[in-house]
């Protein structure tokens, strides 16, 4: 590759991490009709639904705790290490389909309902007649919901925020009609099969409160139904503030005459967090009882911005905003390309990820945080085989790499839950993360059939987050008294898994699936389980040789460490060739039932993992295009979150146009009004991907010792720039281009080493020290 030789500049700076913000706000002519319409806000635990209802408002309420059930409450599947040996019989024998139902009989919880559950709705019930020149909006820059309109001659507006400073949710409404508001307002929560769950009163003039507990009466385990009659206890207080006018109360509706201006304040305390959870609610409402609406809201402001304005995203011209978002999607679907949009999506998965997960709280579940449900589709609970890893995709390289915390935090319980799996059902050593789990951080595999959730591999996947997370941030406390621990947990439990292969003796997973896949054995059965499946065999590849590296960087051996070496030198490869050009999805070209697939499990080597790259495995990366153009002529990537893995993988490929043709496709197919992910139904991974996906094709940093700019830009995106995007190494850049070439970049460097910045075939030797910036002007 030949050297360029720029005009660059070298400076020691104090990076500046707030940063201009280009117009950036969600908004309607209309309200919404249905819940995939509303606006949401959140403040990581405690968030809303903003449906925008002149005169019927409703607000869905939500707490990221509000589980039924316990930690100490179901137990492990029933099956021990002579089951596994059975099982692993059975492959050796041929006989894949008994080997499936061993698996799901003994290993298995099998078919479960326990699901993250709604707090519920406030209700509004004002009078106004006839509502004109009506405006919704969610300002992405500020974190709040406005809703405006005429009513009678005058003006009316609300205003939501979800203030993470106040723990709150704050509602202010405001006229200048003389006659003010007068209405009602209520609380409630949906019955729970047929059994009220909550009970709203009034406490005084000013104040209502819901309290109850999280019940679960249709649930199910083993595929059996069972009610679920315990779980987190909540307590949620609502009061009213008003400047004129009057406020009253009764039973349990909250009456408001004549206020010609009025806020709400709502704050709500859970079992699970807090031990004296119904006391800390009236602490926290004491604490914010008298504050201004000026003094909440800029508090909110001030610290959402700490986070949203670490970086900013512009494609194309600077333009006036002058076509409502819903319409922005009817476009896109009519074949336009509406680059506005595409830059909203950006930052409204950096929103999102924002709104619901903070350090303290959970980690965004299925929905994020936003669930109207009392049984949510898969339990808004958190699968680990691509959709919990998809959520926090773009924490690191979007520069919100604190927001990993609760990641991480739940993670570790789950890892410390999984070593009785691995003792008890395997009689091993380490841990084993299961395919799904929830609040309780179970370790249990579920599903009811193999191919769907009787899967290992999770635990590799997601402690290849854990060492990303080390690889951007440089920090190296985090990498030994987190990374390496899980690390070495993880790999602890495939080292023992391990067994070998029958014709070469390799190293192999057994059994192993692929992700939610089946094949077609010999026996012309549709089967899961194998021996050595791809995903499988790259995960262990890659977890081990992750856990290696961190042992090397912290001056670490062991005799675990000393006996993976030998292991991965013998593990079976997950990259295997077919004689058609593709990588082969399981041990061998086995005829595959669903060709179309959505998940792509069998290029986890490519994307998320770095084993594949154009620069060291050029044969490998070109199976990875065949392998993606065989599984889309074939009808794949319909789903949302499956698109935004597509825009990931095209990004790899340095295809630009290949990842811009996946994002109209995401925008048309794939958007609710409110922009929220379709799979259908609503998935939150979808928007976190995008997201990613996004990052993916203006910076990459997965290659050893490289950053490549501008890696995948595609026509449409002639002209843009960037700020505060981050690379592996702890380098955060600024780029501008124009006509399709970078015009200029500067990184600044969180820690002093060396980089290669590679852009469009030349390459430049970049060594800076802590806290330095190289600047370039092409």
């Amino acid at each position: 590759m030949k050297k360029y030789f720029l005009s660059a500049a070298l400076a020691l700076t104090l990076y500046n991490y707030t940063l201009a913000q280009t117009s950036s706000v969600l908004w309607y002519n209309q309200p919404a009709e249905a819940w995939e319409e509303a606006l949401p806000v959140g403040n990581g635990r405690l968030g809303a639904m903003v449906m925008g209802l002149p005169g019927q408002e409703q607000l869905q309420l939500n707490e990221d705790s509000l589980w039924p059930g316990g930690y100490d409450d179901w137990g492990l599947a029933e099956g021990k290490r002579a089951d596994l040996d059975q099982i692993r019989a059975l492959l050796l024998a041929g006989d894949n389909k008994k080997a499936d139902s061993l698996l799901v009989l003994k290993f298995s919880r099998k078919e479960i309902t326990r699901s993250h559950q709604t707090m519920g709705d406030l209700w509004f019930d004002f009078d106004f007649s006839n509502p004109i020149n009506y405006r919704r909006s969610l300002n992405l820059e500020t974190a709040t919901v406005l809703t405006q309109f005429i009513n009678e001659g005058f003006e009316v507006s609300q205003e939501v925020i979800a203030s993470a400073p106040d723990n709150a949710l704050i509602i202010r409404f405001k006229t200048n009609n003389p006659k003010g508001f007068t209405g009602k307002i209520t609380m409630s929560r949906p019955m729970d099969n047929g059994f009220a769950t909550a009970k709203t009163t009034a406490l005084n003039d000013r104040q209502l409160e819901m309290s109850g507990m999280i019940t679960q009466r249709g649930g199910q385990l083993d595929s059996k139904p069972i009610e679920i009659l315990n779980g987190v206890k909540f307590r949620t207080l609502l009061f009213a503030q008003n400047q004129s006018g009057e406020i009253t109360t009764s039973d349990s509706t909250l009456f408001i005459s004549g206020a010609k201006e009025f806020m709400l304040k709502l704050v709500s305390e859970t079992s699970f967090y807090h031990e004296d959870f119904e006391v800390e609610a009236d602490r926290q409402l004491e604490k914010i009882q008298l504050k201004s609406w000026g003094e909440i809201l800029h508090g909110h402001e001030q610290e959402y911005a700490t986070w949203f304005d670490r970086m900013s995203l512009q494609l194309g011209e600077d333009k006036v905003d002058d076509t409502a978002s819903d319409q922005r999607i009817e476009r896109v679907k009519n074949g336009e390309v509406d680059l506005h949009l595409e830059k909203l999506l950006f930052d409204y998965g950096r929103y999102l990820l924002i709104s619901s997960s903070r350090p303290g709280t959970n980690p965004a579940n299925l929905q994020g945080l936003w669930n109207k449900h009392i049984a949510a589709p898969w339990n808004a609970d958190y699968h680990v085989n691509i959709n919990l890893q998809m959520n926090y995709w773009p924490a690191d390289v979007t520069n919100l790499s604190d927001l990993n915390q609760p990641l991480f935090d739940f993670i570790d319980g789950v890892i410390e839950n999984g070593k009785n799996a691995a003792r008890e059902n395997f009689d091993m050593a380490g841990s084993m993360v299961p395919h799904t789990t929830d609040l309780w951080q179970v370790a249990f595999l579920r599903a009811a059939t193999a191919y769907w959730g009787s899967w290992i591999g999770a635990g590799g996947w997601i402690g290849r987050h854990y060492w990303d997370h080390y690889q951007f941030t440089q920090d190296k406390k985090f990498l030994e008294e987190r990374a390496l621990p899980a690390l070495e947990t993880i790999s602890a439990f495939y080292s023992d898994w391990l067994v070998e292969y029958p014709t070469d003796g390799t190293l192999v997973s057994s059994p192993s699936t692929s992700p939610e896949n089946q094949f077609i054995n010999a026996n012309g059965d549709k089967v899961a389980a194998t021996m050595g499946a791809a995903m499988d065999q790259q995960i262990i590849a890659d977890v081990f040789n992750n856990y290696l590296k961190a042992s090397e960087i912290l001056g670490k051996t062991t005799p675990l460490s000393d006996k993976i070496k030998v292991q991965l030198e013998n593990l079976r490869p997950g990259v295997q060739i077919g004689e058609d050009g593709r990588i082969l999805e399981w041990d061998q070209p086995y005829e595959e039932n669903e060709k179309g697939h959505r998940h792509m499990s069998h290029l986890y080597a490519f994307h998320p993992g770095d084993a594949i790259t154009s620069s060291a495995t050029p044969a490998a990366f070109a199976a990875v295009r065949k392998t993606l153009e065989f599984r889309l002529a074939n009808g794949g990537a319909g789903t949302g979150w499956s698109r935004a893995w597509l825009i990931n993988f095209s990004a790899r490929l340095l295809d630009g146009e290949m990842a811009h043709e996946h994002i109209q496709k995401l925008l048309s197919q794939s958007l609710y009004p409110n922009l929220f992910d379709g799979h259908p139904p609503f998935q939150i991974d979808g928007n976190f991907g995008y997201t990613a996906g996004v990052a993916e094709m203006l910076v990459q940093s997965h290659e050893t010792g490289m950053i490549r700019l501008l890696p995948a830009l595609p026509k449409a995106w002639d002209t843009g720039s960037v700020k505060g995007i981050k690379a592996r190494g702890d380098y955060t850049i600024d780029m501008t281009w124009k006509d399709g070439e970078l015009k200029t970049y500067s990184i600044h460097a969180g820690k002093t080493g060396r980089i290669l910045v590679y852009y469009d075939g030349s390459e430049m030797d970049i060594n800076l020290k802590k806290g330095q910036s190289f600047e370039v002007e092409l």
